[in-house]
């Protein structure tokens, strides 16, 4: 069971609501406050009485008695009366009026200045624990929050969530990302044991057949150029941080841009008799980094390209409107499931989960590309059916 505390309230998880003696202290406190007022009273009363020594009679007889003598019948005798001279104990009544008035003005904004203060460092005081509580503990929000904190309970709620949302994220993310490692320190190991050995056997064997000698080169250089790709990735993993990704913008020829990484992208496409069928019209132009835009298509294309069934035609769209400009490129490939879509821009998610040697890279291409195109303003999207995959980048028009 775990107790939590609110002002005025004490709960507990899986218990019902105690009420503390709130209005029992309330009632002590305004009593208290009438017998000192009682006391401050008798105070007064004791100094003016004792304490001066009439001294204050005395002045109170001087300034606001009027003393006269009458006759009191026709022996001559007179008579000494004494009478309050109300015009100046008007005023002296409001002189104190006015002067207690602003007293109790000034006592009352200290007093409610102090009392603000120390209220506001306990309502603090107890949200902090409230929300140390909620944070720490798997319990509803209702469970610590009274309902007079329901819209920081609303508010928690939400942020808790996102927490364990990314949390949860990051953890799946680390996880591929060793994953990945793993897979890549084994490829790593398998070219370069057969570089070792086919370059162990054109050193031992030095009257080796030329036609031989050359197949072995070449083998041995097809596997470096493995080794090298597989060490790339590596690096992208371990340095992998889009907080890194500045843009350097300028107005830059979309169309051209998508012609000529076509063409490069002619000596991998021939491996599988893949091709490229380009629908760009001339002028297409956007504002943006030149180099990071690239890298976009780049990686979606090689991700067409490792993911494209054998002669098969990967298809490139450009076009605009007063608003965007949107590239489709699409691949015939096995359909990707549903469910799958959304985690396609993971960080090191992979949609076959082959190893990286196989088909697709450490699965970073896809969430650089992402990150790349929302900071440019734009999105990218992906969808899959009837064993075509299409990847959709829309980015802001100029």
């Amino acid at each position: 069971m775990i107790p939590l505390r609110t002002r005025g309230i004490s709960k507990q998880y899986g218990g019902a609501d105690i009420k503390l003696k709130a209005k029992s202290m309330k009632w002590v406190k305004t009593a208290a406050l009438f017998g000192a007022v009682l006391v401050l009273c008798y105070g007064i009363f004791y100094f003016g009485d004792y304490i001066l020594n009439g001294s204050f009679v005395d002045w109170f007889q001087d300034n606001y008695v009027w003393t006269h003598t009458e006759p009191q019948d026709t022996s001559g005798l007179t008579m000494t009366i004494s009478e309050i001279n109300w015009p100046k104990f008007k005023m002296l009544i409001l002189e104190l009026f006015c002067l207690g008035a602003l007293l109790s003005a000034a006592l009352a904004a200290g007093a409610a200045r102090f009392y603000g203060k120390k209220m506001s460092a306990r309502t603090i005081s107890g949200a902090g624990r409230m929300i140390h509580s909620f944070m720490e503990h798997d319990i509803d929000a209702d469970m610590v929050f009274p309902s007079e904190y329901a819209e920081i309970a609303v508010q928690m709620t939400q942020i808790k969530t996102k927490m364990e949302r990314n949390a949860r994220i990051m953890k799946e993310e680390e996880a591929r990302k060793n994953d990945m490692i793993t897979y890549l320190a084994h490829d790593l190991k398998t070219p370069l044991t057969s570089i070792i050995g086919y370059l162990s056997l054109l050193d031992e064997a030095r009257d080796m057949p030329a036609p031989q000698r050359e197949k072995y080169t070449t083998i041995v250089f097809e596997k470096s150029l493995l080794l090298e790709r597989l060490i790339q990735e590596f690096f992208d993993i371990t340095r992998y941080n889009l907080n890194q990704i500045i843009l350097e913008k300028e107005t830059l020829d979309l169309s051209y841009m998508l012609v000529q990484m076509a063409d490069e992208f002619y000596p991998i496409l021939q491996k599988w008799k893949n091709s490229i069928d380009l629908d760009v019209g001339e002028g297409i132009t956007v504002y943006g980094d030149t180099v990071k835009l690239a890298r976009v298509f780049q990686n979606i294309l090689k991700n067409a390209a490792a993911y494209s069934y054998p002669e098969s035609v990967i298809r490139v769209k450009a076009e605009k409107d007063d608003k965007e400009v949107r590239v489709t490129i699409e691949n015939a490939g096995k359909t990707i499931p549903k469910e799958k879509l959304p985690v396609l821009f993971d960080k090191f998610y992979r949609a076959d989960e082959a190893r990286p040697g196989n088909t697709g890279g450490a699965g970073l291409g896809l969430a650089i590309a992402k990150e790349i195109v929302v900071l440019h303003g734009g999105s990218i999207t992906a969808d899959s059916k009837n064993e075509k995959t299409t990847f959709l980048v829309s980015l802001p028009q100029i």
